[in-house]
């Protein structure tokens, strides 16, 4: 079975052909930033995520979005990115940027500045590694590097997978991190565009849904039970 994630109508998120479901852990540090895998789940071919933020048995589907009238309507843009995002041109790199899906994991900063600072100092070797790196950390796909001179995107190897965010830093969990190209399907059945990196909500409080806003943030979501 392919891999795939159907937004179902005002429910879960159905994966299924066995994907990778993994929990990481945001941490940051004078060695750079990174996403720190600190749990497995067991492979299973099909699962069903939480998508409204109030399953009592996380991180999966208990049918509490039922219970609770959760509206789970799709609102995120179905232009793609090329068309949405701006474009800031550095010496060497043009970094494209859609704003509306940051989902603000903050690896966009690093030792030497942002991700839009360092690009503008793409000439110096040191900070187009750094701007690069920021690029390719941002989980939701909101940055995207180019070589200005080939116009090729720069991505990181990503194996398809699934990770759940967990952010100490700001003692709330993060969204669902997609990699690797997996497919998502909109309820309606349309088709969002593939990319390598993607965030989903998982607080149910986006206003971009199906993808995060950042707004677990805001509502102090957290997936640990009370």
């Amino acid at each position: 079975m392919e891999m795939r994630i159907k937004v179902t109508e005002n429910g879960p998120y159905l994966v299924t052909g066995g994907v990778p479901l993994t929990e990481e852990i945001l941490t940051f540090g004078e060695n750079g930033n990174q996403f720190v895998v600190s749990r497995h789940f067991p492979e299973m071919e099909t699962y069903a995520l939480c998508r409204c933020g109030h399953s009592r048995n996380m991180p999966y589907c208990d049918g509490t979005h039922a219970k609770t009238g959760f509206d789970g309507a799709e609102t995120a843009s179905r232009d793609h990115f090329d068309e949405r995002a701006v474009r800031i041109e550095g010496p060497d790199l043009v970094l494209a940027d859609d704003r509306p899906l940051c989902a603000l994991i903050r690896f966009c900063h690093q030792a030497h500045g942002d991700a839009w600072c360092l690009t503008r100092q793409s000439d110096d070797p040191r900070l187009k590694a750094e701007a690069i790196q920021a690029a390719c950390q941002c989980a939701s796909g909101r940055l995207l590097a180019y070589e200005k001179d080939t116009k090729d995107a720069i991505e990181p190897e990503l194996s398809p997978s699934i990770a759940l965010l967990q952010d100490p830093q700001e003692a709330c969990s993060g969204p669902i991190y997609v990699k690797g190209g997996i497919p998502v399907e909109s309820a309606d059945g349309y088709a969002y565009e593939v990319r390598n990196r993607t965030t989903l909500c998982r607080c149910g409080e986006s206003d971009n849904k199906p993808f995060c806003d950042a707004s677990h943030l805001a509502a102090g979501f957290s997936d640990k039970p009370e």
